[in-house]
């Protein structure tokens, strides 16, 4: 069996990763170090969750033992596509170089810049960022990256999924030619081939598992959810991931719960508080402060629920989660592995329960076919009663039954009324009116109006002979008076338009 000691590393790195309480390296680990050693290009894929972060680290610190940094020009450069993903690479390098004296800077967004100017100022070996805060650095001028010797790229392939392509090609052409770079992720599309081939020269490809795997001591399943009308369906679904929570019991000791959409973290989240359940979302739009302490806060166990969106999927080491629930079903189904993979790490076993929805069949699908094994189905655990139940989190049952009722009842009215309305039921005042208009005009066009009243109803006759005194005053053309309005009114009403000029 392969030793760190067999790797030809640092004697100084040996000696962190012996406090650390590491003895052997990961299959990733010893494959890839050696060539990262040599000088060559790597490209790493392996599950998540084993060990790649130390993979490029370890390497790095051991090629930079020698040499120090100039101001603005640091001396590699390690790109990360998340805040948190970024900040945990910084926490990894210096567990493995605090007997190495060797500087680092962490660039990423929600941070001073004036800080970070400050620690680029003084000259950095290691320069960890995000590329959009790289390059905010560099267009001020506060950065240099003419020394760069080592490059890498962590989760690569989602780096470029997040759109960070155009960026991602701008660093490398700022970097020199001659730099080394290193590729690791747990996924490799074929769509970014491409990529690889174009930033990396014969590279040492390193993969220790076929891609998109998922581990083995990770537990799968998927509860089929279908919604009783799809007005309810939030509330339902948030109904059953609290019950798919409580059915695990004790075995929950933890969990983080991804959703798709960061509106849905905020409510699932509201949600699961509510009754009584300690949860805290973090997605992208939150302060960077506020998503720190939420992160430290899970690490440390203070928070038991982690609610998510895919800024916690890529990279992030909490040994200790026990579960992971997938709220949704993942739109991309290479994050499904990614997901899930914050459960079971460092051989720990892990469960994942997914919930999925009709027309989430299709991802669920794109999923199953990229680990190409059938995800097992389990038992709802609310039964049917997750389609009757009422609706707990904000009124939707009894907000859409009283929009029903008014629709039932002026349907049954119309009928009776209509079936009832005879002549001899209306009321004195009412015929009174209605004769007054009848007589008003001694045409035959006023049966017109008359048929209209008839069949108005009691309930309408009033309104309705209003208006065919209306259109028989309209059917006289020639008379300047208005019939029927009765002797009470002033005259000046009755006059037509040219008379009152």
């Amino acid at each position: 069996m392969t030793k760190f000691s067999d790797l030809n590393l640092n004697p100084k790195v040996l000696k962190a990763i012996a406090e650390a309480g590491y003895e052997t390296p990961t299959p990733i680990q010893a494959g890839a170090i050696p060539p990262a050693l040599e000088g060559r290009d790597v490209l790493g894929i392996a599950q998540t969750g084993t060990g790649k972060t130390a993979s490029f680290t370890l390497p790095m610190i051991t090629m930079l033992a020698r040499g120090r940094a100039r101001a603005r020009m640091p001396r590699s450069l390690v790109l990360c596509p998340t805040r948190e993903l970024a900040a945990q690479v910084a926490e990894n390098f210096d567990t493995y170089a605090q007997h190495a004296k060797l500087t680092k800077a962490l660039l990423i967004g929600g941070v001073s810049f004036k800080e970070q100017d400050a620690a680029i100022d003084k000259g950095v070996d290691v320069l960890i960022a995000t590329p959009g805060r790289l390059l905010d650095h560099f267009e001020r001028g506060k950065l240099i990256l003419n020394d760069v010797k080592v490059m890498v790229v962590d989760e690569a392939d989602r780096m470029l999924d997040m759109g960070f392509i155009p960026d991602i090609e701008r660093i490398f052409g700022l970097v020199p030619f001659t730099r080394q770079t290193l590729f690791f992720s747990a996924t490799m599309a074929p769509e970014i081939e491409r990529i690889t081939n174009t930033f990396l020269s014969n590279p040492a490809r390193i993969e220790v598992a076929r891609q998109a795997t998922t581990g083995e001591n990770i537990t799968q399943g998927v509860v089929m959810f279908k919604a009783s009308r799809k007005d309810r369906e939030g509330t339902e679904k948030r109904n059953l991931l609290r019950a798919l929570i409580d059915a695990e019991g004790e075995k929950c000791t933890n969990a983080i719960i991804f959703c798709n959409r960061k509106m849905d973290v905020d409510v699932v989240a509201k949600s699961l508080k509510k009754y009584g359940y300690d949860a805290a979302p973090i997605h992208g739009d939150l302060d960077q402060s506020q998503r720190t302490r939420t992160l430290d806060g899970f690490r440390a166990g203070d928070l038991r629920f982690l609610v998510a969106s895919d800024v916690a999927a890529r990279g992030l080491d909490v040994p200790s989660v026990s579960h992971v629930f997938n709220f949704d079903v993942p739109s991309h189904a290479e994050d499904y592995v990614h997901r899930i993979g914050r459960t079971g790490r460092a051989g720990r076993d892990g469960k994942a329960i997914m919930i999925c929805n009709p027309r989430d069949e299709k991802n669920l699908a794109d999923v199953e076919r990229l680990v190409e094994r059938e995800i097992p189905r389990m038992d709802n655990p609310l039964g049917t009663a997750s389609a009757s139940e009422s609706d707990k989190d904000g009124g939707e049952k009894s907000g859409a039954d009283k929009t029903d009722k008014p629709k039932k009842s002026r349907s049954r009215s119309r009928k009776p009324k209509q079936d009832t309305a005879k002549p001899d039921t209306a009321k004195p005042e009412t015929e009174a009116k209605t004769d007054v208009a009848a007589k008003a005009d001694d045409k035959p066009k006023e049966s017109v109006a008359d048929t209209k009243s008839d069949t108005s109803g009691p309930k309408d006759d009033q309104d309705k002979g209003s208006k065919s005194r209306s259109r028989s005053q309209n059917s006289r053309g020639n008379d300047k008076r208005v019939v029927g309005l009765g002797d009470h009114t002033p005259d000046f009403i009755g006059l037509s338009f040219e008379d009152r000029e």
